[in-house]
């Protein structure tokens, strides 16, 4: 999937399903160099404060440490510009456990050694600020929003250079197969317009374009 597999098709197959909320509307975009993502939700919701942290870091350092495999680091921050919650030090643990990325709806810093690593990172914008006593943790592996689409822990996620894409554990293997089909029929739909055939005898004909 991380090969073949790009947010488009995957909507497209979603829309044919029925779920037509699981794209983010917002702009998270790659950071870091990194282009693609593909991985499992592990969920984190944030909150902005104005106070001391009484425990700074807890939930945030929990997270990670608990990040397996194939995870996808999500951080519902509501677009808050307040801080750089990730960075070098945060994408360093996250990958020691085996997280392929993050996707964070909000500011991101250390850009430069990110991408130096090659971790990559899809967020709404950067500021150095650090996240200490401005913004925290307040929930893990719960589901959360971003952009008005849920993202819940283990729902598989699709990003690249055209946005974020989420699906549903309930549907995924079914959204899957239907992903292959689609991107084969795409793949001869291609080789036909390239061998000189019209768009209207390509619509016609697969019913894709």
């Amino acid at each position: 999937m991380r090969e073949s597999f790009y947010s488009a098709v995957v909507s497209d197959v979603l829309d044919s399903a029925g779920f037509r909320n699981q794209c983010v509307a917002i702009p998270l975009t790659p950071a870091t160099g990194i282009h693609k993502l593909v991985g499992r939700c592990k969920t984190t919701q944030w909150e902005e404060i104005d106070c001391e942290d009484p425990k700074p870091y807890e939930l945030e350092l929990k997270a990670i440490d608990e990040c397996k495999p194939d995870d996808l680091f999500i951080a519902a921050a509501n677009g808050s510009s307040r801080s750089g919650i990730w960075g070098e030090l945060l994408s360093t643990a996250s990958r020691n456990a085996g997280c392929v990325g993050a996707i964070i709806d909000g500011a991101i810093r250390d850009i430069a050694p990110m991408r130096e690593m090659e971790f990559g990172v899809f967020a709404r914008g950067a500021c150095p600020y650090d996240s200490l006593h401005r913004q925290r943790v307040t929930a893990i592996d719960v589901p959360v929003e971003i952009g008005d689409v849920t993202f819940r822990p283990g729902d598989l996620v699709i990003a690249d250079d055209d946005g974020v894409v989420v699906v549903p554990q309930e549907v995924e293997a079914e959204i899957i197969r239907g992903a292959w089909g689609k991107i084969h029929a795409e793949n001869e739909v291609r080789d036909s317009i390239r061998n000189g055939m019209s768009a209207t005898a390509v619509f016609e004909k697969y019913g894709i374009l």
